[in-house]
């Protein structure tokens, strides 16, 4: 596969590696930008928490909940510009398109596409403004969340939208609900915590973790033990329970919470970046 200097620019916005590094990585990785991350992480290189907002477009993401927060969606319709993404026309059509999915529960986007808006479908909407802008426009990610207590958090500039369940109801807890949706929004968690981390990514993560002890001249008989100290590591800083709370590094998430109300913990969340 032939790697292009725009591929190379690429990995590097990413990453944040040096060009050479970027160019090897997928060389090694045969043009695959995730192997090639994993390829620079296993050489050491220190790459961007962020990964999950790589390669973002412009658009819209809008983060809803019904009136009994026991159901919450999240819409993202992206296009080409900035200029197309604060036009109030477009954002009004996301926002109509949230509360639609709300009301209708359809089972995903094609059928999303189908529900109509002042009696024209969602997917003519889409057409219409195409024509109208000239650019590519496309409803590309729906999501729900159905849970006890579910908040929506709409991030700054309505890039990122957020979903978070927790498993009490009560108006004291609405706050703590947007301060933990907040966390979600600029942490990126993978997982509640730890026993909900899928399989793959432990595996992903301890390979990687692997490969930069035996690099580092740690003896082989070490490399097991502290791998697992660095996947212990990986399960603090990247899932929800476990991470600092922004608001206050003393303690935990889950601490955080527990303050409040010893039954109270989250039950799930959902993040959408742009892009992501």
């Amino acid at each position: 596969m032939t790697i292009t200097s725009a591929d190379i620019a690429k990995l590097r916005k990413i990453t944040g590696a040096g060009m050479m590094d970027c160019k090897l990585a997928l060389n090694e990785a045969n043009g695959d930008f995730e192997a090639a991350i994993d390829y620079l992480r296993k050489k050491g290189q220190k790459i961007s928490a962020k990964r999950a907002d790589r390669d973002a477009n412009e658009g819209v993401i809008v983060a809803k909940t019904n009136p009994g927060f026991t159901k919450g969606v999240v819409i993202e319709v992206n296009c080409e510009t900035d200029f197309v993404a604060k036009n109030q026309e477009f954002m009004d059509f996301v926002n109509n398109a949230a509360i639609k999915a709300l009301e209708n529960n359809p089972a995903g986007i094609e059928e999303l596409k189908q529900l109509e808006i002042k009696s024209v479908k969602i997917t003519d909407i889409l057409d219409e403004l195409v024509a109208k802008f000239g650019e590519k426009i496309e409803l590309s990610s729906y999501r729900t969340l159905k849970g006890t207590n579910v908040v929506a958090y709409n991030h700054f500039g309505n890039k990122i939208g957020v979903l978070v369940s927790l498993n009490v109801t009560g108006e004291k807890f609405v706050a703590a609900a947007k301060d933990i949706a907040m966390q979600v929004a600029a942490l990126s968690p993978v997982a509640v915590n730890r026993d909900k981390v899928e399989n793959h990514i432990i595996e992903r993560e301890l390979e990687v973790a692997r490969e930069q002890t035996r690099l580092e001249g740690k003896p082989e008989n070490m490399v097991e033990k502290i791998s697992q100290g660095k996947l212990n590591k990986f399960f603090k800083d990247s899932t929800l329970l476990a991470q600092d709370f922004v608001k206050d590094s003393s303690k935990s998430v889950e601490q955080f919470l527990k303050g409040l109300d010893k039954e109270l913990t989250v039950e799930d969340f959902i993040r959408v970046g742009i892009g992501s």
